[in-house]
């Protein structure tokens, strides 16, 4: 796992908190920033999936390069 997605789930968690909190208490400044920190924290887990899946994706990409049998040149047919 990609360590954008952890500190993107950290912030999209701590912007619900801020979020939840500045609605409890009628602050419309903490709900705003929170709903920001949110956002900020979707994008950047988004990010770390995308690189995951490439990673993923080389991954695959060299294992199947790596099933392929290599076969030497026969010397004697020439």
């Amino acid at each position: 796992m990609d360590k954008d997605r952890i500190e993107g789930k950290v912030e999209d968690v701590k912007g619900r908190v801020k979020r939840q909190a500045g609605e409890w208490t009628g602050d419309s400044e903490l709900q705003a920033e929170g709903a920001l920190d949110q956002a900020k924290g979707k994008v950047q887990n988004a990010f770390g999936k995308m690189k995951d899946a490439a990673r993923d994706s080389m991954d695959d990409a060299n294992e199947q390069g790596d099933e392929k049998e290599v076969r030497p040149k026969d010397e004697d047919a020439a």
